[in-house]
């Protein structure tokens, strides 16, 4: 995903391969498989371009970090005692950011 995150434009399963090589070699249709299920998982959306299909991603790296911390926290059994203990990990810099979103989202003055 960060490969296609960074890309300015769409990209095709030999560029997100070309990019991993270097660091881990890699079969052209396991890059290729991983890209189809983030295709099916919604997270890719794809164009067909000649032969070749063309991805790119349907939600920012905020977008995307935000829905799996949702998709944590729903499976959480007790959300409240969850959420204390991700706040209390916080730190005071997280903690100022978090008070500012919420004074926003609730319409208050800073």
């Amino acid at each position: 995903m960060e490969i296609v995150w960074v890309a300015d434009n769409p990209v095709v399963v030999r560029d997100v391969l070309v990019k991993l090589t270097p660091e881990r070699p890699l079969a052209y249709t396991t890059v290729m498989t991983v890209m189809d299920n983030l295709f099916r998982k919604g997270v890719l959306r794809r164009e067909k371009e000649g032969r070749a299909w063309m991805y790119a991603a349907v939600m920012s790296r905020g977008e995307y970090i935000a829905q799996l911390m949702r998709e944590v926290l729903a499976s959480a059994d007790d959300q409240t005692a969850a959420l204390s203990h991700f706040v209390a990990s916080m730190s005071d810099e997280e903690s100022a950011a978090m008070r500012t979103m919420l004074r926003r989202r609730l319409g208050a003055k800073p």
